[in-house]
């Protein structure tokens, strides 16, 4: 397979020019618009970050975006699915105030904000994963899989499984809906908290299969024998009682999230775009934000999300680790072993190389690329 060309440019401002501008130079010079946007309806993929968390995009480079679609015709709205954890994006009404309250409204970004699995996580699409090999249908948010063109706006971080969170993850994890979420991070059951369980009984009306029982004291039951992993019970909850505790290894969810990602751009156009910046060693799923392990770095894009995420890595591991983080911190413990990787460093137990092999393999993008610097 040829080069993936992937584009790039620096935080440096001169002569005036705002990073919103640069960003759109940027997304332009990479080739979006070279695809067919006119009238089409346009994905942006973005995360919106959890309340408490202040280390996602800001919403004035997700405007930029916004503009240059419009410009090209296109009809843009920004998206995500609801999280498969407690928190403040597990359903849709909560998933939009935390938002709005970090800045994402259609005046602030310039299109509607759309949660792309519904109310509750539950408004999936059944999507094959041609070549799969963990995963046969993926289940992607009706509203992703309903637009005619998809595009990636990154976060580029540190994650405590994966090693980072790029491309792959934002497109793969973050456009599953909450039974999809399920089938990447575990092979197991939901688990019912007693001392939080209220019996309300409003899991039970979202269980297709009659999994949920109550004690004499209204406590909640999962029968793993019938329950089937959805994780809608999830979402049904509002005290936070159920959670997903069985997670997979590393490397299978890094596989299967590659396959999901597959399974939302095949067959149709794409792009993708990488913030490198306030490169925290955790998920901005957290509802806080650790240091950053490293300076800013600048943008990226591509058409190829592999390519994307391996020049964003690449661009990072030649950084030189920020004093007083979590990487650094760990790098002074008398018992640290070098990995040579900021993101292992970081997080000994995750690993995010099997995620790019996986995708090169089934045909997602290639690791084979050149830098193309603005």
């Amino acid at each position: 397979m040829e080069k993936a060309k992937v584009y790039f440019t620096d935080f440096r401002s001169k002569n005036g020019i705002t990073m919103p501008e640069k960003l759109k130079k940027l997304i332009l010079k990479a080739g979006i618009k070279d695809l067919d946007l006119n009238g089409k309806f346009v994905a942006v993929k973005i995360h919106f970050g959890e309340m408490g968390n202040l280390a996602y995009i800001r919403p004035n480079y997700a405007k930029a975006v916004v503009k240059v679609i419009e410009e090209l015709g296109g009809k843009p709205f920004l998206t995500d699915c609801n999280t498969l954890y407690p928190g403040s994006r597990k359903n849709a009404l909560e998933h939009l105030y935390t938002a709005w309250e970090n800045g994402f409204s259609p005046l602030s970004a310039g299109c509607p904000v759309i949660i792309a699995d519904g109310l509750k996580g539950t408004d999936e699409v059944e999507v094959e994963v041609k070549g799969g090999e963990y995963v046969k249908n993926a289940k992607i948010g009706h509203a992703i899989m309903d637009a005619d063109v998809f595009i990636s706006l990154s976060h580029f971080k540190g994650h405590e499984n994966v090693g980072f969170g790029g491309a792959v993850k934002n497109t793969g994890m973050g456009c599953a809906s909450r039974a999809g979420k399920m089938e990447q991070h575990n092979s197991g059951k939901p688990q019912v908290f007693a001392d939080r369980c209220k019996g309300c009984m409003l899991c039970k009306k979202q269980c297709a299969h009659d999994a949920i029982s109550y004690d004499e004291n209204k406590i909640a039951s999962i029968d793993v024998n019938k329950c089937v992993g959805c994780g809608r019970c999830i979402g049904g909850c509002n005290f936070d009682a159920i959670e997903n505790i069985n997670y997979s290894a590393n490397k299978e969810l890094n596989c299967k999230m590659a396959e999901y990602a597959k399974a939302v751009v095949d067959g149709r156009p794409q792009f993708h775009i990488s913030l490198v910046m306030d490169v925290s060693p955790n998920c901005d799923c957290h509802p806080e934000n650790d240091a950053p392990i490293i300076a800013d770095v600048g943008m990226f894009a591509s058409t190829d999300m592999i390519a994307l995420d391996k020049a964003c890595a690449d661009a990072c591991l030649k950084e030189t680790p920020l004093p007083h983080t979590q990487l650094t911190d760990n790098m002074a413990s008398p018992d640290f072993v070098d990995h040579h990787d900021h993101f292992h460093n970081s997080f000994p137990d995750s690993e995010w190389k099997s995620c790019l092999a996986h995708a090169e393999k089934i045909g997602l993008g290639t690791t084979n690329y050149e830098l193309i610097k603005m």
